[in-house]
């Protein structure tokens, strides 16, 4: 018999990817800042904000047995430099009208990190996992040769959050979401200052500047703002997943790519000739089927919860 469902915990998993779904309306908002300088203000108003919660729950001791932990503080540092990779993707997509690559991107990350756990974990492949990672990989094909060019947006950012959350098991259940995305933009911080201080040296900075259209407070507010969106969406998601059961988070992923496939076609107006069409589909064929298979295990696993990660 299945445990029953937790109504708070479907409201903060169903809330944080509707943030993650959103993103591209954010993004688009940020014009004419480039990814590099909205991906940077990402990584510090992050940082300023985790230090405010942090503070206000009395957390420091947990952050500083992360940072003085040089195992830990590692396997963090090496999911920042992942993480980080994703983000700058992501934004690059969303500015550069390609949230339909985003959308596939995330679409298929479930049926990567399967992969990665038969590559890296030595987990055994069910058969309708293998079905699934095959529909998947041929509609990866359709997609490339439809549009004449390597899908990597879709990859790139499959494959960047797929082996961030592979370094995030290593440290399993001993770091929770707050601590690790706090120790994770303590590491980004310093690379993100950088880069802003040669986007200001290039001329190319939009943070308090003036003169040009969409640049002024509200501008300014909404870079600040990424760093709030992006703590708390995770924070929902980390309290929805210790509530709800593993397939229903699994399921509930779902609402970010769809999201953002329904914006880039019907907000961003972005073109879906038949080849994407047809690709999209077979994803999503793929995924019905990895669903089915996990729920179809659900009740040999219905006490097992997802290890709190942001997506974008």
């Amino acid at each position: 018999m299945s445990e029953p469902l937790s109504r708070s915990g479907l409201a903060f998993g169903a809330g944080a990817y509707l943030i993650w779904g959103t993103f591209p309306l954010l993004m688009a908002a940020l014009k004419p800042a480039g990814a590099l300088e909205i991906t940077a203000h990402r990584a510090v108003w992050s940082v300023l904000v985790c230090a405010i919660i942090v503070a206000a729950v009395g957390a420091w001791r947990r952050v500083r047995a992360a940072l003085t932990n040089l195992r830990t503080l590692g396997i963090l540092a090496l999911a920042a430099f992942f993480i980080a990779i994703n983000w700058l993707i992501y934004v690059y997509a969303t500015v550069t009208e390609h949230v339909n690559s985003a959308a596939l991107g995330y679409y298929i990350n479930p049926l990567f990190t399967v992969a990665l756990g038969v590559v890296f974990l030595g987990e055994r492949l069910r058969r309708l996992q293998v079905v699934a990672i095959g529909i998947a990989t041929v509609a990866v094909v359709v997609i490339g040769v439809g549009l004449g060019e390597f899908p990597w947006i879709a990859l790139a950012l499959a494959t960047s959050f797929g082996l961030y959350g592979l370094i995030k098991k290593q440290v399993g259940g001993s770091i929770d979401a707050l601590t690790g995305l706090t120790v994770e933009t303590l590491v980004l911080a310093p690379a993100a200052l950088v880069g802003l201080w040669w986007i200001h040296d290039t001329g190319r900075q939009t943070f308090l500047e003036r003169g040009s259209p969409g640049l002024g407070v509200d501008h300014d507010l909404l870079l600040m703002s990424t760093g709030l969106f992006t703590a708390g969406a995770l924070l929902l998601f980390a309290a929805g997943a210790r509530r709800l059961p593993l397939y229903v988070t699994g399921l509930l992923q779902y609402i970010a790519p769809t999201m953002m496939f329904i914006l880039a076609v019907w907000h961003f107006g972005e073109p879906m000739p038949l080849s994407r069409c047809i690709g999209f589909a077979l994803v999503w064929v793929a995924l019905v089927i990895l669903t089915v298979d996990g729920w179809r295990l659900r009740p040999r696993r219905r006490e097992a919860r997802v290890e709190p990660a942001e997506p974008v």
